[in-house]
Formats: C-alpha cells, sequence, structure tokens
C-alpha cells in the first residue's frame, strides 16, 4: 500500500524586495464556523473558553495564538486551535488542508497588494485587527491586517499564483521607490 505523506502547500524561501518581505505560514488548524440562525448565544458561549467572541463584519477576534475572523453573513473561520462543541448552534467544517497562507509585512505591503486587492489597505482605512474576503486579483482571499503588515490566506491550489502575483508587485513598487 502506497504511503501518503503530507507537503507544505509552499516550500519556498522567504522573499524580499525594497522594504518588503513575503513568507509562506502555517497557521494550524482552520475551521469554518457557519452560525444556524438564533445560535448566537450558543456560539458565544462555546467560545468564551477560547477567549474568543463572534467577529463583526470586516474584523477579527484573537485571543493568543487562537483567531476567529470574519469571512462572510455569519461565518468565520477560527484559526490554530481546535474548536469547541457548537452542537446544534452552528456548523463547523475543517477547512486546513483547503487554505494556504502567506504574510507580507513591510512599509510598503499596503502598496504592494492594493496593486491586485480593490480595497484601500492603508492604515488609516484599514488598521490593524481588520479582515476582509476580498479578490486577489482572480484570486478569492482573507486578508488579516496584522501590526506590521498582512496575513493573506488564498485557497491551496492557488497559492503559488498568489505567491507570484505578489512577488511581482514586491518587484514593481521597490522599482519605484
Amino acid at each position: 500500500m502506497p504511503e501518503l505523506i503530507a507537503k507544505p502547500a509552499l516550500d519556498r524561501a522567504p522573499l524580499t524586495h525594497g522594504t518588503c518581505r513575503l513568507e509562506a505560514v502555517e497557521l494550524g488548524p482552520i475551521t469554518s464556523v457557519a452560525l444556524f440562525p438564533g445560535g448566537e448565544k450558543a456560539v458565544a458561549k462555546a467560545l468564551k473558553p477560547l477567549g474568543l467572541s463572534f467577529p463583526a463584519p470586516n474584523s477579527l477576534s484573537s485571543s493568543g495564538s487562537a483567531h476567529l475572523v470574519w469571512t462572510g453573513r455569519d461565518q468565520a473561520f477560527l484559526i490554530g486551535v481546535t474548536p469547541p462543541d457548537f452542537g446544534p448552534a452552528a456548523a463547523v467544517t475543517d477547512q486546513s488542508g483547503g487554505w494556504a497562507a502567506l504574510r507580507l509585512v513591510g512599509e510598503r505591503a499596503a502598496d504592494v497588494l492594493m496593486r491586485h486587492v480593490p480595497v484601500d489597505l492603508r492604515a488609516a482605512a484599514f488598521p490593524p485587527g481588520r479582515a476582509i474576503r476580498a479578490p486577489l486579483g482572480h484570486m478569492s482571499a482573507v486578508l488579516i491586517r496584522e501590526t506590521e503588515g498582512f496575513l493573506v490566506l488564498v485557497f491551496r491550489s492557488m497559492v503559488r499564483t498568489a505567491w507570484h502575483e505578489i512577488e511581482t508587485a514586491m518587484r514593481t513598487v521597490a522599482a519605484r521607490a
């Protein structure tokens, strides 16, 4: 019987151009949590021991290495921890194998991403603690604003394309500086 070996979604060394650095990151488990109608209180109770609350649109809730990131109406990704038992209050789906993450940091990180994302990502409009689901070029992405840059989640099958697109934008922004 063949032995299956897990491989990372992207096996590349971190990349630096100008003031920006791009790297692939491992986030641990990623679980989609979709609220059923009337399940808000039960989900809030289940999240309390994790120090999390269900996020408002375009935001996230964090506690230590656990994050609950808004991804749509009554839906969020629980990242970094095993999900609690939500019972009949929410649909829970493991997304760990379907998504990959890239971290882009640096002084011009917002300029780099705004070449492909049709959203104002400058710190004044999109401060740390915000999260959106938006297109990255032709790919669906979840963008999380961090203190020094962005965490970019894309479908695992698209991570090489996302890397290439971001790298190209990094080179262009660095050249213009």
